[in-house]
């Protein structure tokens, strides 16, 4: 649905997502159906994106970071002031994809020289996103459950954690986060790229 229709303004995080968003198309020197052909999204849907008529899922936000080579957190990295050595937590941006129950807080975002990062996620109980691909090939997950309960499949592979268990991994492909209950999950995302 579109804001107008719902009479809500846009959330000015995702007036500055979908500007960035045509920057990197218009960068690339692609036209919205060339995207739409190497991403796999439509048309429309990314034009509603980059004029933040519509807040994007993870899930496509996911396949625009393939597309361009970036981590999610490089993306949102790149709509918000050059990050500090010292990120105070009033200071870390939050995104929420509200359609999936999805809120990640980049706790230490992208920052040049730097080729780690840390997220915190959570995930609404019921919750499930799927990836079809890592933003970058061989990036490297370490997953660490702060509270409740989550299932990640990756590589043909389910694994269930608990509070205080940690999943590491490198991602080549696919990849499933779902939160299967009976209270939300909050988990520590560490990734580093090749």
């Amino acid at each position: 649905m579109k804001r107008e229709q719902a009479g809500t303004a846009p959330d000015p995080v995702d007036v500055r997502l979908g500007g960035r968003l045509a920057e990197l198309r218009i960068e690339h020197g692609w036209s919205l159906g060339e995207l739409a052909e190497r991403s796999g999204i439509s048309r429309s849907t990314l034009s509603r994106a980059e004029r933040a008529e519509t807040s994007p899922t993870a899930s496509l936000l996911n396949r625009l970071c393939a597309v361009y080579g970036r981590t999610m957190s490089q993306l949102l990295s790149e709509i918000e002031a050059e990050p500090a050595p010292l990120v105070r937590a009033a200071d870390q941006p939050v995104w929420e994809d509200r359609a999936s129950g999805f809120v990640r807080r980049s706790v230490s975002p992208p920052h040049r020289g730097l080729r780690g990062e840390l997220v915190e996620g959570r995930l609404a109980v019921g919750a499930d996103i799927s990836y079809d691909r890592p933003p970058v090939p061989g990036l490297e997950q370490h997953i660490w459950v702060l509270e409740g309960s989550l299932t990640v499949t990756a590589q043909d592979a389910e694994h269930r954690l608990g509070e205080g268990d940690c999943l590491r991994l490198r991602v080549w492909g696919p990849t499933r986060f779902r939160c299967p209950g009976p209270e939300d999950a909050r988990y520590a995302l560490a990734v580093v790229r090749p």
